[in-house]
């Protein structure tokens, strides 16, 4: 296995007023190619600022971040926006879709920035929206489609590119509990197929599909256990 995210000492401060928050006090990190982690805390334990700066939508106050043997940590922001392109599937809890635009144009939206041609836009868009199950719905809008539909419409955006890692902020938090194992059953296979999956939840049945299980507590890294799988 080689190591594709290596994490040392990163430490993110916050000025608010005249004082400073200091939410992550010092992380060391590794995580393989291929595996699926979560991470889990309570609300404050900095894991949402982890995941924020793992996908490079922030930068660490200081410590470095090695991310497929790219130094990320001091990228300027449109390094790290080529970064984010490139190399990682977002998912978040909201779906984040366009709501005006087709499923098919909603997955395809990461290939218009990384400037591909649209005859392989759409090639791509179609095999993606295949793979998650919604071959018969690529020409439907958001508000045409159920709440796990959207989900899976984000999930298929997330992978068009290819990226090295998909992240995963609260994927279920939205949807009920049948759905939930759907969306759940789908990174089951999305990771089955070679994928970096890395998931943050507070609920303990979503972190029992992940292969590994991180806890934050106060900035730190309470505890790292590998679940038997």
């Amino acid at each position: 296995m080689s190591n594709l995210i290596k994490i040392r000492d990163i430490r993110r401060d916050f000025r608010l007023g005249s004082e400073i928050v200091y939410v992550l006090k010092g992380i060391d990190l590794d995580i393989d190619k291929g595996e699926y982690v979560a991470f889990m805390g309570p609300s404050g334990s900095g894991k949402s600022t982890l995941m924020n700066l793992l996908g490079c939508l922030d930068t660490p106050t200081s410590g470095t971040y090695i991310l497929n043997n790219r130094d990320v940590s001091s990228m300027s922001d449109d390094e790290l926006a080529d970064v984010r392109n490139t190399e990682i599937g977002f998912v978040f809890q909201t779906f984040n879709l366009l709501p005006r635009t087709t499923a098919l144009d909603n997955v395809a939206l990461p290939m218009v920035y990384a400037g591909s041609s649209k005859t392989d836009r759409r090639k791509r868009a179609e095999e993606v929206l295949t793979d998650v199950g919604l071959a018969d719905r690529m020409d439907h809008k958001p508000n045409q489609l159920s709440g796990g539909q959207r989900q899976r419409v984000a999930v298929g955006r997330a992978l068009v590119n290819k990226p090295s890692i998909i992240l995963a902020d609260e994927p279920t938090g939205n949807l009920d509990s049948k759905t939930s194992v759907e969306i759940m059953a789908l990174f089951d296979e999305i990771h089955a197929a070679g994928n970096t999956v890395i998931l943050v939840t507070h609920e303990e049945e979503i972190a029992e599909h992940a292969h590994r299980v991180i806890r934050l507590r106060d900035g730190i890294i309470e505890s790292d256990v590998r679940n038997k799988k």
